[in-house]
Protein backbone atom coordinates (compact mmCIF):
# COMPACT_ATOMS: atom_id res chain seq x y z
CA UNK A 1 0.00 0.00 0.00
CA UNK A 2 1.65 3.14 -0.81
CA UNK A 3 2.18 5.74 1.76
CA UNK A 4 0.42 9.09 1.89
CA UNK A 5 3.05 11.58 0.61
CA UNK A 6 1.00 14.90 1.03
CA UNK A 7 3.29 17.46 2.22
CA UNK A 8 -0.25 19.71 2.77
CA UNK A 9 0.75 21.93 6.37
CA UNK A 10 -1.35 21.71 9.21
CA UNK A 11 -2.54 24.23 11.15
CA UNK A 12 -4.06 25.14 14.74
CA UNK A 13 -5.98 27.76 15.56
CA UNK A 14 -6.76 29.67 19.21
CA UNK A 15 -4.64 27.34 20.83
CA UNK A 16 -4.36 29.06 24.58
CA UNK A 17 -0.88 28.49 25.81
CA UNK A 18 -1.93 26.96 29.56
CA UNK A 19 1.85 26.48 31.11
CA UNK A 20 5.76 25.68 30.30
CA UNK A 21 7.67 22.55 29.68
CA UNK A 22 10.87 21.04 28.82
CA UNK A 23 13.05 22.84 27.04
CA UNK A 24 11.17 26.11 27.47
CA UNK A 25 8.47 25.29 24.65
CA UNK A 26 4.94 26.33 25.47
CA UNK A 27 2.38 23.75 25.82
CA UNK A 28 -1.35 23.39 25.02
CA UNK A 29 -4.27 21.12 24.12
CA UNK A 30 -6.11 20.43 21.24
CA UNK A 31 -8.70 17.54 20.75
CA UNK A 32 -7.44 16.29 24.10
CA UNK A 33 -3.70 15.90 22.62
CA UNK A 34 -0.89 18.07 24.25
CA UNK A 35 1.15 20.19 21.57
CA UNK A 36 4.54 21.94 22.05
CA UNK A 37 4.54 24.88 20.85
CA UNK A 38 7.70 27.14 20.08
CA UNK A 39 7.19 31.10 20.09
CA UNK A 40 4.45 31.50 22.71
CA UNK A 41 4.27 32.16 26.22
CA UNK A 42 1.88 30.84 29.00
CA UNK A 43 -1.39 32.64 28.32
CA UNK A 44 -0.99 33.66 25.44
CA UNK A 45 -3.91 32.30 22.63
CA UNK A 46 -2.28 31.50 19.41
CA UNK A 47 -2.28 30.26 15.95
CA UNK A 48 0.31 27.55 14.96
CA UNK A 49 1.49 25.37 12.16
CA UNK A 50 2.26 21.40 13.35
CA UNK A 51 5.78 20.56 12.25
CA UNK A 52 5.85 17.02 14.05
CA UNK A 53 2.08 15.14 14.93
CA UNK A 54 2.25 11.70 16.81
CA UNK A 55 -0.50 10.08 17.85
CA UNK A 56 -0.39 11.47 21.32
CA UNK A 57 1.61 14.72 21.20
CA UNK A 58 2.51 17.09 18.27
CA UNK A 59 5.11 19.98 17.98
CA UNK A 60 4.32 23.43 16.47
CA UNK A 61 5.52 27.13 15.64
CA UNK A 62 3.61 29.89 16.28
CA UNK A 63 2.50 31.67 13.59
CA UNK A 64 0.25 34.52 14.75
CA UNK A 65 -0.68 35.46 18.76
CA UNK A 66 -3.88 36.23 18.59
CA UNK A 67 -4.49 37.29 22.28
CA UNK A 68 -1.10 38.28 24.20
CA UNK A 69 -0.33 36.86 27.48
CA UNK A 70 -0.50 39.45 30.21
CA UNK A 71 2.84 37.99 31.19
CA UNK A 72 4.30 38.81 27.77
CA UNK A 73 7.03 41.51 27.83
CA UNK A 74 8.81 43.20 24.61
CA UNK A 75 12.13 41.34 23.95
CA UNK A 76 14.92 43.33 24.37
CA UNK A 77 17.52 41.77 21.99
CA UNK A 78 17.71 42.34 18.03
CA UNK A 79 18.33 38.88 17.60
CA UNK A 80 15.65 37.42 19.88
CA UNK A 81 13.62 34.49 17.95
CA UNK A 82 16.07 33.46 16.05
CA UNK A 83 18.87 32.79 18.28
CA UNK A 84 19.05 29.69 20.11
CA UNK A 85 19.36 31.08 23.75
CA UNK A 86 17.48 33.37 25.94
CA UNK A 87 14.35 31.91 24.73
CA UNK A 88 11.86 33.75 27.62
CA UNK A 89 12.89 36.78 26.86
CA UNK A 90 9.20 37.64 26.66
CA UNK A 91 8.25 36.42 29.40
CA UNK A 92 7.56 38.11 32.55
CA UNK A 93 10.67 37.47 34.97
CA UNK A 94 8.73 37.02 38.12
CA UNK A 95 7.02 33.90 35.85
CA UNK A 96 10.26 32.39 34.25
CA UNK A 97 11.06 31.66 38.26
CA UNK A 98 7.80 30.30 38.64
CA UNK A 99 8.02 27.91 36.00
CA UNK A 100 11.79 27.19 36.93
CA UNK A 101 10.76 26.42 40.69
CA UNK A 102 8.02 24.47 39.29
CA UNK A 103 10.43 22.11 36.86
CA UNK A 104 12.29 21.41 39.70
CA UNK A 105 9.68 19.71 41.64
CA UNK A 106 8.49 18.05 38.46
CA UNK A 107 11.49 16.29 37.60
CA UNK A 108 12.17 15.35 40.80
CA UNK A 109 8.78 13.77 41.94
CA UNK A 110 8.17 12.39 38.67
CA UNK A 111 11.09 11.50 37.01
CA UNK A 112 13.10 10.31 40.76
CA UNK A 113 9.78 9.50 42.44
CA UNK A 114 10.91 11.33 45.37
CA UNK A 115 9.18 12.83 48.42
CA UNK A 116 10.08 16.34 48.79
CA UNK A 117 9.87 18.50 51.96
CA UNK A 118 8.44 22.20 51.51
CA UNK A 119 10.38 23.38 48.16
CA UNK A 120 12.10 26.72 49.00
CA UNK A 121 11.41 29.45 47.04
CA UNK A 122 13.81 30.08 43.92
CA UNK A 123 17.06 32.48 44.19
CA UNK A 124 16.97 34.99 41.54
CA UNK A 125 19.55 36.15 39.87
CA UNK A 126 20.98 39.88 41.31
CA UNK A 127 21.56 40.81 37.51
CA UNK A 128 19.29 39.59 34.59
CA UNK A 129 21.73 40.84 31.91
CA UNK A 130 25.26 40.84 31.37
CA UNK A 131 25.26 38.25 33.90
CA UNK A 132 27.46 35.45 32.45
CA UNK A 133 31.45 35.56 32.51
CA UNK A 134 32.12 33.10 29.28
CA UNK A 135 30.64 33.16 25.90
CA UNK A 136 32.03 31.01 22.93
CA UNK A 137 31.29 32.49 19.36
CA UNK A 138 31.86 30.58 16.03
CA UNK A 139 33.03 31.46 12.64
CA UNK A 140 31.42 30.27 9.95
CA UNK A 141 31.27 30.71 5.82
CA UNK A 142 27.47 29.53 6.23
CA UNK A 143 25.92 32.20 7.63
CA UNK A 144 21.99 32.51 8.39
CA UNK A 145 20.22 34.92 6.90
CA UNK A 146 16.44 36.03 8.33
CA UNK A 147 13.79 36.44 6.33
CA UNK A 148 14.05 40.10 6.69
CA UNK A 149 17.39 39.95 5.88
CA UNK A 150 17.19 37.89 2.71
CA UNK A 151 14.24 40.40 1.78
CA UNK A 152 16.74 43.83 2.54
CA UNK A 153 20.06 42.11 1.23
CA UNK A 154 19.15 41.13 -2.55
CA UNK A 155 21.98 39.38 -4.08
CA UNK A 156 24.26 38.09 -1.04
CA UNK A 157 27.64 38.48 -1.56
CA UNK A 158 29.19 38.05 2.34
CA UNK A 159 27.93 34.73 3.83
CA UNK A 160 30.46 34.87 6.90
CA UNK A 161 29.23 34.83 10.18
CA UNK A 162 30.70 35.19 13.80
CA UNK A 163 28.37 34.35 16.47
CA UNK A 164 26.17 31.49 17.49
CA UNK A 165 25.06 28.12 15.68
CA UNK A 166 21.27 28.05 14.79
CA UNK A 167 19.49 25.96 17.07
CA UNK A 168 19.86 21.84 15.69
CA UNK A 169 21.72 23.08 12.45
CA UNK A 170 25.71 22.36 13.08
CA UNK A 171 25.77 24.04 9.80
CA UNK A 172 24.65 27.44 10.18
CA UNK A 173 25.99 30.35 12.04
CA UNK A 174 23.87 33.49 13.04
CA UNK A 175 25.84 36.80 12.92
CA UNK A 176 25.83 38.70 16.30
CA UNK A 177 25.90 42.23 16.15
CA UNK A 178 25.04 42.05 19.89
CA UNK A 179 24.57 39.90 22.78
CA UNK A 180 22.94 41.12 26.53
CA UNK A 181 24.66 37.86 27.89
CA UNK A 182 28.44 39.17 28.75
CA UNK A 183 29.79 42.58 30.01
CA UNK A 184 31.76 44.42 27.68
CA UNK A 185 34.48 44.14 25.98
CA UNK A 186 32.61 41.88 25.03
CA UNK A 187 30.67 42.76 22.26
CA UNK A 188 33.28 45.44 20.82
CA UNK A 189 36.10 42.44 21.01
CA UNK A 190 33.84 40.31 18.61
CA UNK A 191 32.62 43.06 16.36
CA UNK A 192 36.51 43.99 15.95
CA UNK A 193 37.54 40.81 15.35
CA UNK A 194 35.12 40.19 12.45
CA UNK A 195 35.58 43.40 10.61
CA UNK A 196 39.59 42.81 10.65
CA UNK A 197 38.86 39.56 9.07
CA UNK A 198 36.67 40.96 6.66
CA UNK A 199 38.92 43.77 6.07
CA UNK A 200 41.71 41.12 5.36
CA UNK A 201 40.17 38.93 3.49
CA UNK A 202 40.61 35.88 6.32
CA UNK A 203 38.58 33.00 5.60
CA UNK A 204 35.84 32.02 8.12
CA UNK A 205 35.52 28.10 8.43
CA UNK A 206 33.34 25.26 6.65
CA UNK A 207 32.44 22.89 8.86
CA UNK A 208 31.55 20.51 6.48
CA UNK A 209 34.60 20.56 4.46
CA UNK A 210 36.86 21.29 7.57
CA UNK A 211 38.98 23.96 6.06
CA UNK A 212 39.55 27.74 6.81
CA UNK A 213 41.29 29.80 9.34
CA UNK A 214 39.09 31.47 11.64
CA UNK A 215 37.10 28.93 13.80
CA UNK A 216 36.47 29.81 17.18
CA UNK A 217 36.45 32.91 19.82
CA UNK A 218 36.31 32.34 23.29
CA UNK A 219 35.69 35.53 25.93
CA UNK A 220 36.04 35.17 29.60
CA UNK A 221 35.44 37.97 31.81
CA UNK A 222 35.97 38.56 35.67
CA UNK A 223 33.87 41.05 38.34
CA UNK A 224 37.30 42.35 38.78
CA UNK A 225 37.58 43.81 35.03
CA UNK A 226 39.78 41.56 33.71
CA UNK A 227 39.02 39.77 30.47
CA UNK A 228 40.67 36.68 28.44
CA UNK A 229 40.26 36.24 24.52
CA UNK A 230 41.37 32.72 23.31
CA UNK A 231 41.16 32.58 19.23
CA UNK A 232 40.75 28.89 17.91
CA UNK A 233 42.27 29.02 14.25
CA UNK A 234 41.91 25.65 12.06
CA UNK A 235 45.36 25.92 10.68
CA UNK A 236 48.67 28.37 11.25
CA UNK A 237 49.12 31.29 9.43
CA UNK A 238 51.56 33.20 11.36
CA UNK A 239 51.64 35.96 9.62
CA UNK A 240 47.28 36.40 9.55
CA UNK A 241 47.27 35.38 13.05
CA UNK A 242 49.83 38.29 14.33
CA UNK A 243 48.39 40.74 12.71
CA UNK A 244 44.86 39.89 13.83
CA UNK A 245 45.82 39.79 17.47
CA UNK A 246 48.67 42.43 17.54
CA UNK A 247 45.44 44.39 15.80
CA UNK A 248 43.49 43.30 18.75
CA UNK A 249 45.90 44.38 21.44
CA UNK A 250 46.08 47.70 20.06
CA UNK A 251 42.13 48.18 19.79
CA UNK A 252 42.20 46.71 23.45
CA UNK A 253 44.83 47.22 25.45
CA UNK A 254 43.59 46.31 28.65
CA UNK A 255 43.07 42.83 27.71
CA UNK A 256 44.82 40.80 30.69
CA UNK A 257 45.20 37.63 28.49
CA UNK A 258 45.12 36.93 24.80
CA UNK A 259 45.98 33.23 23.78
CA UNK A 260 45.69 31.58 20.79
CA UNK A 261 45.40 27.77 19.18
CA UNK A 262 45.50 25.56 16.09
CA UNK A 263 42.39 23.15 15.86
CA UNK A 264 42.71 20.73 13.09
CA UNK A 265 40.24 18.24 14.30
CA UNK A 266 36.53 17.74 13.53
CA UNK A 267 35.25 18.92 16.94
CA UNK A 268 35.73 22.37 18.72
CA UNK A 269 36.74 21.24 22.16
CA UNK A 270 39.84 22.71 23.19
CA UNK A 271 40.74 20.06 26.32
CA UNK A 272 42.98 18.50 24.57
CA UNK A 273 44.65 21.26 22.33
CA UNK A 274 48.09 23.08 23.29
CA UNK A 275 46.82 26.85 24.20
CA UNK A 276 49.55 29.60 22.79
CA UNK A 277 50.08 32.90 25.09
CA UNK A 278 50.38 35.88 22.88
CA UNK A 279 49.69 38.47 25.27
CA UNK A 280 49.69 39.14 28.97
CA UNK A 281 48.91 35.91 31.52
CA UNK A 282 47.95 32.40 30.69
CA UNK A 283 45.03 33.03 33.40
CA UNK A 284 42.80 35.90 34.47
CA UNK A 285 41.56 35.89 38.33
CA UNK A 286 38.49 36.20 39.74
CA UNK A 287 37.53 37.19 43.18
CA UNK A 288 34.56 35.74 45.35
CA UNK A 289 33.85 37.31 49.26
CA UNK A 290 33.92 35.36 51.90
CA UNK A 291 36.42 33.69 52.28
CA UNK A 292 38.42 32.16 55.24
CA UNK A 293 39.41 35.11 57.95
CA UNK A 294 36.29 36.92 55.92
CA UNK A 295 39.15 37.58 53.39
CA UNK A 296 37.92 37.43 49.29
CA UNK A 297 39.05 34.01 47.56
CA UNK A 298 40.86 34.34 44.28
CA UNK A 299 40.45 31.87 41.78
CA UNK A 300 42.91 31.26 38.87
CA UNK A 301 40.99 30.54 35.77
CA UNK A 302 42.94 29.50 32.53
CA UNK A 303 41.02 29.04 29.19
CA UNK A 304 40.00 25.24 30.19
CA UNK A 305 39.00 26.04 33.85
CA UNK A 306 35.32 25.17 34.65
CA UNK A 307 34.05 28.32 36.71
CA UNK A 308 30.29 29.13 37.36
CA UNK A 309 29.12 31.65 34.33
CA UNK A 310 26.99 33.14 36.64
CA UNK A 311 29.54 35.15 39.57
CA UNK A 312 26.98 37.07 41.14
CA UNK A 313 24.97 34.29 41.83
CA UNK A 314 27.63 32.13 42.32
CA UNK A 315 28.45 33.25 45.66
CA UNK A 316 24.76 33.06 46.82
CA UNK A 317 24.86 29.23 45.98
CA UNK A 318 28.68 28.41 47.19
CA UNK A 319 27.35 30.18 50.86
CA UNK A 320 24.20 27.94 50.84
CA UNK A 321 26.10 24.75 50.26
CA UNK A 322 28.25 25.62 53.17
CA UNK A 323 25.79 26.24 54.85
CA UNK A 324 24.08 22.94 53.97
CA UNK A 325 27.08 20.99 54.38
CA UNK A 326 26.97 21.85 58.55
CA UNK A 327 30.16 21.94 58.95
CA UNK A 328 31.72 22.66 62.38
CA UNK A 329 35.29 22.97 61.51
CA UNK A 330 35.62 18.67 62.32
CA UNK A 331 34.41 17.31 58.96
CA UNK A 332 36.53 15.26 56.89
CA UNK A 333 34.86 16.70 53.43
CA UNK A 334 34.93 14.98 49.53
CA UNK A 335 34.35 17.80 46.78
CA UNK A 336 33.34 15.94 43.78
CA UNK A 337 33.88 17.71 40.12
CA UNK A 338 35.57 20.60 42.05
CA UNK A 339 36.68 22.16 38.83
CA UNK A 340 39.04 25.25 39.97
CA UNK A 341 38.22 24.57 43.73
CA UNK A 342 35.79 27.16 44.47
CA UNK A 343 33.81 25.48 46.03
CA UNK A 344 36.59 23.66 47.85
CA UNK A 345 38.28 26.50 49.33
CA UNK A 346 34.58 27.85 50.38
CA UNK A 347 34.27 24.70 52.25
CA UNK A 348 37.83 24.48 53.84
CA UNK A 349 37.23 27.89 55.94
CA UNK A 350 35.31 25.39 58.27
CA UNK A 351 36.08 21.88 57.78
CA UNK A 352 39.12 20.13 58.74
CA UNK A 353 40.03 18.55 55.43
CA UNK A 354 38.15 18.98 51.96
CA UNK A 355 39.32 16.66 49.03
CA UNK A 356 38.27 17.58 45.63
CA UNK A 357 38.69 15.45 42.91
CA UNK A 358 38.38 16.69 39.26
CA UNK A 359 38.50 15.16 35.37
CA UNK A 360 40.19 17.70 33.66
CA UNK A 361 44.22 18.13 34.85
CA UNK A 362 44.03 22.17 33.76
CA UNK A 363 41.16 22.53 36.50
CA UNK A 364 43.18 20.65 39.33
CA UNK A 365 46.61 22.44 38.71
CA UNK A 366 44.55 25.56 38.71
CA UNK A 367 43.10 24.42 42.01
CA UNK A 368 46.51 23.89 43.32
CA UNK A 369 47.32 27.20 42.50
CA UNK A 370 44.13 28.99 43.71
CA UNK A 371 44.46 26.93 47.37
CA UNK A 372 48.39 28.24 47.55
CA UNK A 373 47.36 31.41 46.71
CA UNK A 374 44.98 31.65 49.26
CA UNK A 375 46.85 30.46 51.98
CA UNK A 376 43.98 27.15 52.17
CA UNK A 377 46.48 24.56 53.35
CA UNK A 378 43.56 21.91 54.50
CA UNK A 379 42.61 20.85 51.05
CA UNK A 380 44.00 18.56 48.42
CA UNK A 381 43.07 17.98 44.75
CA UNK A 382 42.98 14.61 42.46
CA UNK A 383 42.86 14.47 39.16
CA UNK A 384 40.96 11.38 37.47
CA UNK A 385 37.91 9.79 36.47
CA UNK A 386 35.17 9.86 38.93
CA UNK A 387 34.44 6.02 38.69
CA UNK A 388 38.35 4.78 39.29
CA UNK A 389 39.64 7.30 41.47
CA UNK A 390 37.51 6.85 44.51
CA UNK A 391 39.05 3.59 45.15
CA UNK A 392 39.99 1.94 48.50
CA UNK A 393 43.22 3.84 48.36
CA UNK A 394 41.83 7.15 47.83
CA UNK A 395 39.68 6.84 51.04
CA UNK A 396 42.43 5.62 52.95
CA UNK A 397 44.45 8.15 52.28
CA UNK A 398 42.30 10.80 52.63
CA UNK A 399 39.77 9.03 55.43
CA UNK A 400 36.13 8.13 54.74
CA UNK A 401 33.67 11.35 54.03
CA UNK A 402 31.46 12.54 56.70
CA UNK A 403 30.39 15.23 54.08
CA UNK A 404 29.87 14.72 50.33
CA UNK A 405 29.08 17.86 48.13
CA UNK A 406 29.23 16.74 44.62
CA UNK A 407 28.34 19.46 41.24
CA UNK A 408 28.75 16.79 38.25
CA UNK A 409 27.92 18.13 34.70
CA UNK A 410 24.94 18.64 33.22
CA UNK A 411 24.91 14.71 32.32
CA UNK A 412 24.60 14.25 36.15
CA UNK A 413 27.18 12.00 38.12
CA UNK A 414 27.55 8.33 36.82
CA UNK A 415 25.86 5.08 38.24
CA UNK A 416 28.76 3.66 39.82
CA UNK A 417 30.09 6.57 41.66
CA UNK A 418 26.22 7.28 42.71
CA UNK A 419 26.48 3.88 44.54
CA UNK A 420 29.98 4.25 45.90
CA UNK A 421 28.24 6.99 47.81
CA UNK A 422 25.68 4.50 49.27
CA UNK A 423 28.81 2.61 49.96
CA UNK A 424 30.64 5.49 51.45
CA UNK A 425 27.83 6.45 53.70
CA UNK A 426 28.68 10.00 54.98
CA UNK A 427 26.03 11.61 57.15
CA UNK A 428 24.92 14.45 54.66
CA UNK A 429 25.31 15.44 50.57
CA UNK A 430 25.18 18.26 49.33
CA UNK A 431 24.17 17.64 45.53
CA UNK A 432 24.62 20.60 43.59
CA UNK A 433 22.88 20.42 39.80
CA UNK A 434 22.48 22.26 36.67
CA UNK A 435 20.19 19.58 35.36
CA UNK A 436 17.51 17.98 37.64
CA UNK A 437 16.54 15.56 35.71
CA UNK A 438 19.85 13.74 36.05
CA UNK A 439 19.65 15.14 39.58
CA UNK A 440 16.18 13.55 39.86
CA UNK A 441 18.04 9.80 38.57
CA UNK A 442 20.61 10.00 40.95
CA UNK A 443 18.79 11.21 44.09
CA UNK A 444 16.72 8.05 43.22
CA UNK A 445 19.62 5.55 43.66
CA UNK A 446 20.44 7.83 46.92
CA UNK A 447 17.01 7.16 47.98
CA UNK A 448 17.54 3.82 49.66
CA UNK A 449 19.76 5.15 52.28
CA UNK A 450 18.81 8.86 52.43
CA UNK A 451 16.04 11.05 52.46
CA UNK A 452 15.61 15.11 51.07
CA UNK A 453 15.22 17.29 53.65
CA UNK A 454 15.72 20.65 51.70
CA UNK A 455 15.41 21.56 48.06
CA UNK A 456 16.51 25.10 46.78
CA UNK A 457 15.81 26.19 43.12
CA UNK A 458 18.90 28.82 41.77
CA UNK A 459 18.67 30.68 38.96
CA UNK A 460 21.71 30.81 37.50
CA UNK A 461 20.61 31.55 33.61
CA UNK A 462 17.88 34.23 33.45
CA UNK A 463 16.01 34.22 29.77
CA UNK A 464 16.73 30.18 29.75
CA UNK A 465 14.63 27.76 30.69
CA UNK A 466 18.11 26.08 32.60
CA UNK A 467 17.77 25.98 36.37
CA UNK A 468 20.17 25.33 38.92
CA UNK A 469 19.32 22.94 42.07
CA UNK A 470 20.43 22.26 45.23
CA UNK A 471 19.44 19.58 47.62
CA UNK A 472 20.57 18.62 51.19
CA UNK A 473 20.20 14.59 51.76
CA UNK A 474 20.96 13.13 54.92
CA UNK A 475 20.75 9.13 56.31
CA UNK A 476 18.04 7.84 57.52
Amino acid sequence: MRRNRSREPLFYENLTIDSAGAQGKAIAKHEGMVVFVTGAVPGDVVDVRVTKKKSNYAEAITTRIVSPSPDRVPAFCTHFGTCGGCKWQDLAYAKQLEYKQQQVIDNLERIGGLALPAVTPILPSPGIRHYRNKLEFTFSNSRWFTKDELAAEGVITDRDALGFHIPQRFDRVLDISECHLQPEPSDRIRNHIREHARRHGLSFYDVRAHQGFLRNLLIRTTTTGECMVLLSVGHEDVDAREMLLSGLITAFPALTSVLWTVNPKRNDTIYDLDIQVFHGRDHIVEELPDGPGGKPLRFRIGPKTFFQTNPRQTIAMYGLTRELAGLTGKENVYDLYCGAGSITLYLAAQARHVAGVELVPESVADARVNAQANGVENVSFTSGDMKKVMDATFVALHGRPDVVVTDPPRAGMDEPVVRHLLELAPERIVYVSCNPATQARDLAILNERYRIDFVQPVDMFPHTYHVENVVRLVKR
